[in-house]
């Protein structure tokens, strides 16, 4: 089973349109394109009945205190936990990929809509999108906070010490509907997933704002 992309390498800096944040020339932090990124995969194993995938950064700071402080940088030393990015659900395995900004395109305030999939997506009836964590990164922000479903790109900390990780995962399911239902976020689709995969493929990418670790 093969997972990958026309726009990176594997393990290659994620291009900037398809990241929810950019940097501005005047150094400022702004809303990105927000693409989500093509994608196509191949060689799934016998008797697939559905596919998931899945996006998650695993670099983000578990802590606040030092995230989008111009004075100083998010130490590097400090214990990291997942963010998830995209969540998406019950995709048929006649599917071979999906097309640049085919599930995103700009960043919505208070989130797409969902769970369900919409039909201009192109990706079948009965797919559903999951609750990303930017739900919860905006939750108490009056102007952004919302349900964040679908694709929401890279926007880590400007002045985090680390480069951030994205890892994408494809499984491939013994099953064509997932058990897990409403708007579930990563931990939840991490749990139904157990006992039904039979075989998965990832693509990792890497994203900074921090003007020092750029390129």
């Amino acid at each position: 089973m093969r997972l990958w992309s026309e726009a990176w390498a594997n393990g290659e800096s994620i291009p900037e349109r398809f990241a929810a944040g950019r940097l501005a020339a005047d150094g400022s932090v702004l809303f990105g394109d927000n693409l989500s990124p093509p994608l196509q995969w191949a060689d799934l194993p016998a008797g697939t009945r559905s596919l998931v995938l899945m996006c998650h950064d695993f670099d983000v700071p578990s802590r606040p205190d030092d995230v989008n402080q111009p004075d100083r940088e998010v130490p590097a030393d400090l214990p990291r936990i997942d963010f998830f990015h995209w969540l998406l659900v019950d995709l048929p395995p006649t599917l071979t990929g999906l097309a640049e900004g085919q599930c995103s395109r700009g960043f919505t305030p208070r989130g797409k809509p969902g769970p369900a999939a919409a039909p201009a997506m192109g990706l079948g009836e009965g797919v559903r999108h999951g609750r990303n964590d930017y739900t919860a990164w905006f939750a108490a922000d009056a102007e952004l906070a919302g349900c964040y479903f679908g694709y929401d790109g890279p926007f880590p900390p400007f002045n985090d010490s680390l480069v951030h990780h994205y890892l994408f995962a494809l499984y491939a399911l013994d099953v064509p509907r997932l058990a897990v239902e409403g708007p579930f976020d990563g931990g939840a689709l991490r749990g139904a997933l157990a006992g039904h995969v039979l075989d998965a493929a990832t693509l990792s990418g890497t994203y900074t704002l921090n003007r020092r670790l750029r390129p």
